[in-house]
């Protein structure tokens, strides 16, 4: 299409909107963005309360429902001349392709029977093909919204460089996380990212495009970039060491998204249809958009400039000096009982054990990977709930982490030093009860992180049955 004349800034139409998916990422900063342009503005949420976290919740009309309720529709869209449809259900709840589908046909025949006069709708950059799931869903949306009697501006952008978007959240954890990776083949796929700021500006002027343009526009920034080169100048904006990325054919995007999720915050179910879309590129094929919709003030953003922006507030260190005191109080905690731990002891030796009681050898190397474990566990359980904003929380775990690790290593004191099985058993019973606290308020910061501490405290709980059984076999300490 050929390019017409771009939207003014100086001159804006003011309209009445309505955008749904207003409380994600990109929806938040949607909203103050048309109210500065003197649109009156509508959300639709689920509920008032996650709407009043926002700043701008008084300056809102707000609709309560759901883009599935076509009742709840009918009311939102009423007198609404823009409808922004910002949602989807990649939710890790499964079957998300379906479910966005149905929900953007009710939304298309909603907007219809209210005489919306436009959809507005973010769809992502993709190749010709076949694409995966999660690309091919937007797609399909954005496919729903071309063929509804409402014209549609169905903008398709790349990764969306803000704090928030499960994309940059994913680019930044492992960049921050991991020195070193072994990754799949996308990794040198080619991507054009943009920031979140021209995002919300191309938004806003798609309600100022042609009342006859019913078509996509590939939005991007101003630079081409592999996923590696994306890490490494995160990387170097923020003063990291470069990252070792070395990446092998056999890792498939299923399995790339578990290491993933273990990793990042970002949740299994969000990041594996995420992971799924890198092995295509995501390159805009035309920049219709710039001339009809005009730049965003001042160009588009580069991609360190937006690095910068959708980091600030954030500390990209916070995680290396987090592993480094876990692994710090871990390694004491592990030097300590290894150096009170006398198994070749004629005292020991001695003792009347039960027949269940697991040969010498798999004691070190059962409590090597399990400390392995706490110390990475607990750093990414930290890391989580401290940038989730949760400081007092983290700090709490951290504390409970130190009372765990002084049970731990008091247990050998007590049982090889003192020579009291009795007092060792309570001792077990106590590391344990400490022990599933510990995965209990992991699995407050995110489940995965719980059942990662779950064979901790399993192992606790038969070590305490093992002390007890062995204090019952020989009491008062007295070998038989």
């Amino acid at each position: 299409m050929s390019p017409t004349h771009p939207a003014s800034d100086e001159s804006p139409s003011r309209r009445s909107v309505l955008v749904t998916g207003a409380t994600g990422h990109v929806g938040s900063h949607l909203v103050p963005a048309l109210l500065e342009r003197g649109h009156s503005v509508r959300v639709l949420s689920r509920s008032e309360g996650s709407v009043a976290r926002h700043p701008w919740a008084g300056d809102v009309d707000v609709a309560i429902g759901d883009v599935t309720r076509a009742e709840a529709l009918d009311t939102a869209l009423a007198d609404v001349e823009v409808a922004y449809y910002l949602v989807h259900s990649m939710d890790g709840q499964g079957d998300f392709r379906r479910r966005d589908l149905e929900a953007a046909r009710t939304f298309a025949d909603a907007a219809a029977r209210a005489g919306v006069g436009r959809i507005v709708y973010l769809s992502g950059l993709h190749p010709e093909g076949e694409l995966s799931e999660h690309l091919a869903s937007r797609v399909e949306v954005g496919d729903v919204f071309l063929g509804a009697s409402v014209p549609a501006a169905v903008l398709q952008a790349g990764i969306v460089l803000g704090r928030g978007s499960a994309s940059f959240d994913m680019l930044r954890h492992l960049t921050e996380r991991l020195p070193a990776m072994v990754t799949p083949r996308w990794i040198d796929n080619r991507i054009q990212p943009i920031a979140l700021d021209d995002v919300v500006h191309f938004l806003v002027a798609a309600a100022d495009v042609p009342p006859d343009s019913n078509r996509t526009w590939d939005i991007g920034g101003p630079e081409v970039l592999t996923y590696r080169e994306m890490m490494q100048r995160y990387a170097r904006v923020h003063g990291l060491r470069r990252r070792l990325i070395v990446h092998v054919p056999v890792l498939t995007p299923s399995l790339a998204s578990h290491w993933v999720s273990a990793v990042t915050p970002v949740e299994a179910g969000i990041a594996r249809p995420l992971v799924g879309s890198l092995v295509h590129d995501a390159v805009c094929s035309e920049d219709d958009a710039l001339s009809v919709m005009g730049p965003p003030p001042g160009g588009l953003t580069p991609y360190d400039d937006a690095v910068r922006r959708a980091s600030e507030g954030a500390d990209p260190r916070r995680w290396g000096r987090t592993l480094a005191r876990t692994t710090a109080m871990t390694v004491a905690a592990a030097g300590t009982g290894s150096l009170l731990t006398k198994p070749d002891s004629a005292w020991y030796l001695s003792l009347d054990k039960p027949a269940w009681q697991p040969p010498a050898l798999a004691f070190p190397v059962v409590w090597s990977a399990l400390y392995a474990d706490i110390a990475v566990t607990s750093a990414l359980t930290s890391t989580d709930l401290a940038e989730g904003g949760d400081e007092d929380a983290a700090r709490a775990y951290e504390r409970a982490l130190a009372a765990n690790l002084v049970l731990n290593a008091a247990w050998s004191g007590v049982f090889f030093r003192a020579r009291r099985p009795a007092l060792s058993f309570v001792t077990a019973a106590l590391l344990a009860a400490s022990s599933a606290d510990l995965a209990r308020r992991a699995a407050a910061a995110s489940p995965r992180r719980g059942a990662a501490l779950t064979p901790y405290a399993a192992w606790c709980g038969f070590a305490t049955l093992l002390s007890g059984e062995i204090a019952r076999r020989n009491p008062g300490g007295r070998a038989r």
